[in-house]
């Protein structure tokens, strides 16, 4: 039976040690700032990156995978022997997945052995998927049972998240549902989420210790009756209040894996210093 290989893309944001425990593989997004093109998560890391924007002249811009980054990672592990599962960020916020299908296409050889997935989502919502099909993998699925718990895990994972303003969201066009809360007033934090691939809006909170009660509380809805719940942080330069929820989530819904990450710069850029979410995987 092939081996199979699970690729995701840097947005997910999996911890280190869990990429290197499954042999994750991961296509990094590209930052451009300025004249200089930076790889996600290679180039750029999330510390770096909050400290630059505190004096940047020019703010930075995204870009989806390059087919080229795609067709090298399939091509590699393809050559190594592997089929090939990739997980990547919803189509309806990033080209990520159309780069996927023609790095694919673009391959001489073994096409047929590359299944991909898109995700729906984005930060550790997507991690999970990914992970779950990982571990699959890893208790001996072929690639095409490996996708199925990726499309299965999909539908049992979600992320809400608060941010401090939506400027950033505005300024980069992944607004989604949330224009509605643009010209609101200044001081109410939002709390969004990715729904149907989107970013959406969920409901206006009026202080940040409050949206992230309200980020709990959504998260415990839907895990409700649910079990096992597997829970991440997402945050973007707001560990200590990351780190605090997350451990409250983890108590309070009896969580049996709980993983402290944050986004990566890409993310971050997007959603803007300050925020702080939880994503869950629920019942599988």
């Amino acid at each position: 039976m092939s081996k199979t290989a699970i690729v995701t893309d840097s947005t997910s944001w999996i911890p280190k040690d869990l990429l290197a425990k499954y042999n994750i593989t991961v296509a990094p997004q590209v930052l451009i700032w300025g004249e200089q093109t930076l790889n996600d998560g290679v180039d750029i890391q999330p510390k770096e990156f909050y400290e630059r924007i505190k004096t940047a002249k020019v703010m930075a811009t995204t870009s989806q995978v390059p087919i080229v980054t795609m067709q090298a990672i399939f091509s590699d592990l393809l050559e190594k022997g592997f089929d090939v599962l990739g997980v990547f960020i919803s189509s309806k916020l990033s080209g990520t997945m159309q780069s996927a299908m023609q790095g694919r296409e673009a391959l001489s050889a073994g096409r047929d052995k590359v299944y991909l997935v898109d995700s729906e989502s984005t930060a550790m919502a997507m991690g999970f998927q990914a992970l779950a099909a990982a571990r699959a993998v890893e208790d001996g699925a072929s690639v095409t049972e490996a996708m199925a718990v990726a499309v299965k895990a999909r539908e049992h994972t979600g992320v809400f998240f608060a941010v401090d303003t939506l400027e950033f969201l505005h300024r980069g066009g992944r607004i989604g549902g949330a224009q509605r809360f643009i010209g609101t007033a200044l001081n109410m934090k939002p709390v969004l989420a990715v729904l149907d691939g989107r970013v959406e809006a969920v409901e206006r909170i009026r202080t940040k210790s409050k949206a992230m009660d309200r980020v709990l509380e959504l998260v415990a809805e839907k895990t409700k009756g649910k079990s096992p719940i597997h829970l991440a942080s997402l945050h973007a330069n707001a560990a200590e209040e990351a780190r605090a929820l997350l451990d409250r989530a983890t108590k309070q819904l009896g969580a049996v894996e709980s993983i402290f990450t944050e986004v990566s710069p890409v993310v971050g850029n997007h959603a803007g210093p300050g925020t702080v979410g939880l994503a869950y995987l629920a019942g599988m």
